[in-house]
């Protein structure tokens, strides 16, 4: 009996205990939270530097990858350009019944007022001194110096050069000569009388044994007939991109005088 009694006793302090135990640790679990709050503020910023971190080495390896492709890009419309240029010329190949020989430009020279380019075709290529020089569109100019495995170009534009022309529409007879502008040649003595007019079309008439006969030369944009003046103001624009053709053709043709000197100056007119 007094066993049991005990036994009693113990089971209500044990139910007691746990029950205060219980009522402790839900009153102590605002305290543990609010203790916990700064370590998970610290485990949340460092995620936050962390992810941010991350984000931004990604972000310059995407920039990074996006500047290599957009060169990619601009090298591959850099080749369907020069791939366009070259069709054009091998176009000017099939019209041409002189036999030609392809050129690349290597070299330009610094000299602003000297227009002369320096192409990777020699004497070991059968260039001589005179040659004459064009691109897809017209004539570009002539080899002024040869050397065994490159030459030298003295184009329409310079200053030293002048070249026969005639007009394609009457057949008139002038000399186109360089300015020292790669977009514009005149024409020299022209008359008031003489039947110019703007949209006409200069070839070469091949007089003075330098350029074959009927390679375009330019285009008449402005005809300027001052009262005062002995000459009317021809300008002229060329056919060829001189400023701008990379791949070349030089020119052998059977009318070509190969023993002589270039035509630079007078020396083209007669």
């Amino acid at each position: 009996m007094v066993i049991s009694l005990i036994l009693v006793v113990i089971d209500w302090q044990t139910s007691s205990i746990k029950h205060l135990y219980q009522s402790f640790n839900n009153a102590a679990l605002p305290f543990h939270w609010i203790a916990d709050v700064p370590g998970k503020i610290g485990n949340f910023t460092s995620n936050l530097f962390t992810g941010r971190s991350e984000l931004v080495a990604e972000n310059e390896e995407l920039a990074a990858e996006l500047l290599v492709y957009q060169g990619k890009v601009q090298r591959m419309a850099n080749l369907t350009a020069e791939n366009m240029r070259l069709r054009n010329l091998l176009n000017a190949t099939e019209l041409l019944q002189d036999r030609v020989l392809v050129a690349e430009l290597i070299g330009v020279n610094s000299d602003p007022l000297s227009h002369v380019i320096t192409i990777n075709r020699g004497a070991v290529d059968g260039v001589f001194s005179g040659q004459p020089v064009i691109d897809s569109d017209g004539l570009m100019g002539q080899i002024d110096e040869v050397y065994d495995n490159h030459s030298r170009v003295l184009l329409i534009t310079d200053s030293r050069h002048a070249l026969p022309v005639e007009v394609a529409r009457n057949g008139l007879r002038a000399i186109a000569e360089g300015i020292g502008d790669y977009r514009q040649l005149r024409l020299r003595h022209i008359s008031h009388t003489q039947d110019l007019k703007a949209g006409d079309t200069l070839v070469s008439s091949g007089l003075g044994g330098r350029y074959p006969k009927g390679y375009p030369v330019g285009m008449i944009t402005e005809v300027v007939k001052n009262p005062g003046e002995n000459f009317v103001a021809v300008t002229v624009e060329p056919a060829a991109q001189v400023d701008r053709s990379r791949h070349l053709l030089l020119v052998f043709s059977e009318v070509l005088d190969l023993a002589s000197s270039p035509a630079t100056d007078d020396d083209s007119q007669n």
